[in-house]
């Protein structure tokens, strides 16, 4: 597919008024995507778990427009005015125009919620553009008149379903690269790969290839050990990814990896998957570690979790293992099976080092859907 087969047909009518609401989670990449180009198109591909509990709801209700002019929106988080996020979303609107252009007949007013602190350092914004896409999804499909109701992510309709799904996952990369994979789940790939059927730069994909009985609901275990604001945006930290001195190897490397993780995913090697996504967390932060300028954004007690880990993992033989985000922040993953085992490590091993001692239990989830 190009972004031609993402601008729409003419439109029937125009509802004077309504209100959608949707959810989204976010999602934790296994292999990283970190350097882009063009308009929100990464360097390589990428694959993540979508997760559950971490997500965020949004109700978009909209009136149409006496009058022509810029965008209008207001944002509310938690009911209380966002104005900080505004410029992000009209950032949002200006790339997506060609592709939903009800957005300039329309007079918004965006309420958001998480069910997690905004401040956590958890990926909000991929689950934020993600909700807010899906939204923008259904009023067109209701402008159309071809409202889709509970169909909207129906999975015994995979025709209707997939169609609105690709699309929603399009305009949420024009928003935030990571949201791409934040509508549908257990596992989803975004970037283009020789080896993965269907794959693309412009969306993000349910990963359909065999998954073995030992990454069924695989859990997650975000472990907040900096709640600050981020020492780097995303958007900083893939532009120095230009003229990076490894990112072409990197490139290689992450594409090489995703392409090993389809074997691992198959056959249930949970020595083999945690080599590789243990491996894949650490060169992210190498890249930011040898970029120009340079940022060490891990803390110390992400060091000494990742140690903690590692010794447990060596005395129990557990299959715990992590992942980071681009952050200091850890993402401790492990079967279902060892549940009660590792969450009796974290409690008592892990938690010291978080910031207030606080951690989110989370596992894998299907994506995301309207709410009623």
């Amino acid at each position: 597919m190009t972004t031609s087969d993402f601008h729409p047909k003419p439109y029937a009518d125009f509802p004077k008024s309504g209100r959608i609401s949707c959810q989204s989670p976010s999602n934790i990449a296994l292999v990283k995507y970190w350097g882009k180009y063009g308009e929100q198109l990464p360097q390589n591909a990428s694959i993540s778990f979508t997760l559950s509990n971490c997500r965020t709801e949004t109700t978009l209700t909209y009136t149409k427009r006496t009058n022509d002019g810029s965008y209008d929106f207001k944002v509310y988080l938690d009911g209380k005015r966002e104005e900080g996020f505004e410029p992000k979303i009209q950032k949002f609107f200006e790339r997506v125009v060609a592709y939903v252009p009800f957005v300039k007949e329309y007079s918004f007013r965006i309420e958001t919620k998480n069910t997690f602190p905004h401040s956590s350092g958890i990926a909000s914004s991929a689950s934020g553009m993600s909700a807010l896409a899906l939204c923008l999804i259904q009023i067109e499909q209701s402008i159309i008149s071809s409202p889709l109701g509970d169909q909207l992510l129906d999975r015994a309709n995979e025709q209707v379903s997939n169609e609105v799904v690709v699309k929603a996952s399009f305009l949420a990369r024009l928003g935030s690269g990571s949201a791409a994979r934040s509508l549908e789940g257990p596992l989803v790939v975004w970037g283009e790969h020789p080896d993965i059927k269907g794959s693309s730069n412009l969306y993000g994909l349910k990963y359909a290839g065999a998954i073995h009985e030992n990454f069924r609901n695989y859990q997650d275990t975000i472990l907040l050990v900096d709640k600050g604001e981020k020492q780097v945006s995303s958007t900083v930290g893939h532009d120095l990814m230009h003229d990076h001195p490894y990112a072409e190897e990197r490139f290689k490397e992450a594409n090489t990896n995703l392409l090993k993780l389809t074997t691992v995913l198959k056959n249930g090697n949970l020595d083999a998957f945690i080599k590789l996504v243990e491996s894949e967390a650490l060169q992210l932060h190498a890249m930011m570690m040898a970029s120009k300028p340079y940022f060490i954004l891990m803390k110390p007690n992400t060091l000494e979790i990742l140690n903690r880990i590692w010794e447990y993992r060596k005395a129990s033989g557990s299959k715990v293992c992590f992942t980071l985000d681009a952050g200091a922040n850890v993402h401790v993953l492990y079967p279902e099976s060892e549940k009660e085992t590792v969450q009796s490590f974290i409690k008592n091993e892990l938690a010291s080092f978080c910031k207030n001692g606080e951690y989110i239990h989370d596992a894998c989830g299907l994506g995301a859907s309207i709410v009623k």
